[in-house]
């Protein structure tokens, strides 16, 4: 049977009752397809700019794009969350209770992007206050614009939750695709044919997500399958948005505190000039790529896992996580062999300004060899994520971006000077996958999901 002719309940089963590699591979399948193709959104973002305002102006939605992030955090811990909860409801066969968690989840996600529009415009006027003169007014225009966004972009982030945690990834890469060709082509309209530079790239991204959004739309309202919503069904239920934000608290906190750290080391850089931020923005939009392929495979081994522990198959999920270690070793050590030896020639594809081209060889020779340590910690994540323990995960985050990175980069910066931002996130992904790996053989693997009443 091919794969976009399995049901849900084929799906279902298959996670239960099927081979574990070969289901793995079936469902990773769209995921690292998704990966690959959400990993373009901003590499293409990065040749256009890149060109057409050039780098030194590109710096600025480099330096901005972490503040964005903290505020998306809140839609990624409560994906997290919404995955877990949907899984394990999928896992134990009650279509009734996921669809009831995915629309509460839904509505509240698109709520709370709302309430952060006029929060981003107060954060735009402190954050372009941390640069140099020549960014200030382009940190703030982008900010201030890519409030408008946000919204959008929880409503993705918690359609990608509801469809990874039923077993169905194929859904969210053929919306990353749609976004992806949009975005291309909008990206053509207003800063190919309109130039309106800064302006223009963030209209790129709010025409291509208001179209998605229609899709998203009918592919979870309209169109007809087991899990259809039903918004004439939505009654507030406190327990479920309980339940929702105490597990995805912990995440929320982890993704913003992360962002929150590479914000700081943003604003260490900054003194070095637009042309040095410019280098890590090219050397950060082909990493994008580079890492996405490890660590894509921990969604699909989250859901793998969420669903067998929902039915206390506990050996399986043991199984699982040991197969998707190793996948996501082999696919980091592949994806090095084919890096490391073509870093100029991917670097020159954004620009041939050298100063700029020096300081992202620098960076993307560095930061790729951390695709391996990523890819297991992101795999040791997601198995704490499925069992609804996210507090670990949070804890582990912060260490590896505040402890291990941000510390590292304080204390060597007077002898590395920016090379202490290459190093620095090597060396917090080794120690973090060491400290992760030794984590996971200690802990219970039963559910630490306790629903509020």
């Amino acid at each position: 049977m091919k794969y976009r002719e399995l049901t849900m309940e084929d799906r279902r089963r298959i996670i239960l009752e099927g081979n574990v590699l070969k289901t793995l591979f079936l469902l990773s399948i769209p995921t690292i397809m998704m990966a690959i193709v959400q990993a373009m959104i901003p590499f293409t973002d990065g040749l256009y700019l890149n060109h057409i305002i050039g780098p030194e102006r590109t710096g600025a939605i480099t330096y901005s794009q972490p503040t964005i992030n903290i505020m998306l955090g809140l839609s990624q811990g409560l994906g997290v969350a919404a995955m877990a909860m949907v899984g394990q409801m999928a896992g134990k066969g009650d279509v009734k209770e996921v669809k009831k968690i995915s629309l509460q989840v839904l509505v509240f996600g698109i709520f709370c992007g709302i309430v952060l529009i006029p929060v981003s415009l107060f954060v735009a006027s402190y954050i372009s206050t941390t640069v140099t003169k020549d960014m200030t007014n382009d940190v703030y225009l982008y900010l201030s614009l890519y409030s408008l966004v946000i919204p959008f972009q929880f409503m993705a982030s918690i359609f990608n939750s509801i469809k990874d945690g039923t077993g169905n990834p194929e859904a969210s890469f053929c919306r990353m695709v749609v976004l992806l060709i949009l975005k291309v082509f909008f990206n053509f309209i207003f800063l190919e044919l309109l130039r309106l530079d800064i302006k223009g790239a963030v209209f790129a991204s709010l025409s291509a997500y208001i179209v998605v959004s229609f899709w998203m739309y009918y592919d979870l309202f309209l169109k007809k399958y087991e899990y259809q919503l039903n918004i004439n069904d939505y009654r507030f239920r406190f327990s479920i948005i309980k339940t929702l934000i105490k597990i995805g608290i912990p995440s929320m906190i982890s993704y913003m505190m992360i962002n929150l750290g590479f914000l700081l080391i943003n604003m260490e850089i900054s003194k070095y000039g637009a042309i040095v931020i410019a280098g890590l923005g090219i050397a950060s939009n082909i990493n994008s790529l580079c890492f996405q392929l490890p660590s894509c495979i921990s969604t699909t081994v989250t859901t793998m896992v969420s669903l067998n522990i929902g039915v206390g198959n506990k050996e399986k999920a043991k199984k699982i996580y040991k197969i998707g270690l190793t996948i996501a070793t082999i696919i980091a050590l592949v994806t090095l062999g084919i890096i490391i030896p073509n870093v100029t020639k991917l670097t020159l594809l954004f620009t041939s300004h050298e100063k700029v081209l020096n300081v992202a060889d620098s960076a993307l020779k560095i930061y790729t060899y951390s695709i391996l340590p990523y890819g297991i910690f992101m795999i040791c994540q997601a198995i704490f994520n499925a069992l609804g323990r996210t507090t670990v995960p949070l804890i582990m985050s912060f260490l590896r971006i505040w402890l291990f990175r941000y510390v590292f980069i304080l204390c060597t910066q007077k002898y590395l000077s920016y090379y202490s931002v290459f190093y620095g996130n090597l060396f917090s992904n080794v120690v973090a996958a060491i400290f992760f790996i030794i984590i996971i053989y200690r802990i219970k693997w039963e559910s630490g999901i306790k629903y509020a009443r």
